[in-house]
């Protein structure tokens, strides 16, 4: 992947879910995430990337996070198996079925997109 940004879309509508998801594909990137962030735009996001689907590898934590976001996870195949509101300094959320990809971004993404819909990450256009 050579852009760290993509455009998140819907397949079924071609609908835009989120205009940036921002890339983390690396630990540093993946590490970081959203910790100590104070304000995320209701058009972006993050889009984490792991090797294989798991659930462990695919849990989040809550922890020096100051406001609640949206999460989406996704297989290999960029179908969404699970979605929940995570809320500041809570432990662990992790999918209900195993995951290669996630998305955290505002709340409103949980009106945007459902369990079974299917996803793709496009390169963000100049």
């Amino acid at each position: 992947m050579s852009t760290k940004w993509r455009v998140l879309r819907s397949i079924r509508k071609h609908e835009v879910i989120l205009a940036r998801v921002r890339l983390c594909d690396t630990f540093w990137t993946r590490f970081r995430g959203l910790q100590l962030v104070r304000h995320l735009p209701e058009d972006e996001g993050l889009l984490f990337v792991t090797d294989s689907e798991s659930r462990s590898n695919t849990s989040i934590h809550m922890l020096f996070m100051f406001f609640s976001i949206g999460v989406i996870w996704l297989d290999a195949r960029g179908k969404v198996v699970d979605t929940c509101l995570a809320k500041p300094w809570r432990p662990v959320y992790a999918p209900k079925a195993p995951a290669q990809f996630f998305v955290e971004a505002n709340p409103i993404i949980l009106n945007r997109v459902k369990i079974g819909d299917v996803l793709r990450f496009d390169e963000e256009s100049a």
